[in-house]
């Protein structure tokens, strides 16, 4: 695998819109479709990623506490399935209902949606105000395969709960790190400004 970290797009970035497949309903889910929500956390992930792998617990909790709040919650999944097989829509189902998840996961065929958010790595998470401007984009929390600081989420966690409480989120972010996004042949992005590492 290939150790990614976040673009770290710049903040107040309005959310790009997306119309994309749920793959345990099939229904096709929006930005419009959270319109009323106070804030809007887009997660990328993947099925196979050992980062994500680490903290899926923690992805489902989050929504679970959060599901009778004003934030809407989206995560997406954007590999190669040609390359990457487990993440292809049969296989993020079994994932999402393994999570028992209680917030739609999608399936970006084209790559187009990641390309639109300048999502880089699983997971990169995206937390976006009232006014769909980005707010956060940073790591979960501390925790990473085999370093022993357990998953609490707390860096998400506190700016979940600043956005909702109308406060000014923590400008001081530190950038999500995992897979890189497992782009289709001459698909790849070149808006990159964070190197990856190879490991």
């Amino acid at each position: 695998m290939v150790r990614t970290v976040s673009t770290m797009l710049p903040l107040g970035t309005l959310a790009p819109d997306f119309s994309l497949p749920d793959v345990v309903s099939d229904k096709r889910i929006s930005l419009a479709d959270f319109a009323d929500k106070k804030a809007l956390l887009v997660i990328f992930l993947s099925r196979h990623c050992p980062f994500v792998q680490h903290i899926k617990f923690e992805l489902a909790q989050i929504g679970k506490d959060y599901i009778q709040s004003n934030l809407g919650i989206v995560a997406i999944s954007a590999n190669d399935v040609n390359t990457h097989p487990d993440d292809a829509p049969e296989f993020l189902k079994a994932f999402a209902q393994e999570l028992d998840l209680s917030y739609p996961l999608l399936f970006d065929e084209t790559q187009k949606t990641a390309k639109d958010f300048f999502a880089a790595c699983t997971p990169d998470f995206f937390l976006f105000d009232a006014n769909r401007k980005l707010v956060y984009r940073g790591q979960l929390d501390d925790s990473r395969p085999q370093n022993g600081i357990p998953v609490t989420g707390k860096d998400l966690r506190g700016a979940i709960a600043s956005v909702l409480a109308g406060r000014e989120v923590d400008w001081n972010q530190k950038p999500s790190i995992g897979c890189n996004i497992k782009w289709k042949p001459g698909n790849e992005p070149v808006y990159f400004q964070n190197p990856a590492i190879a490991v």
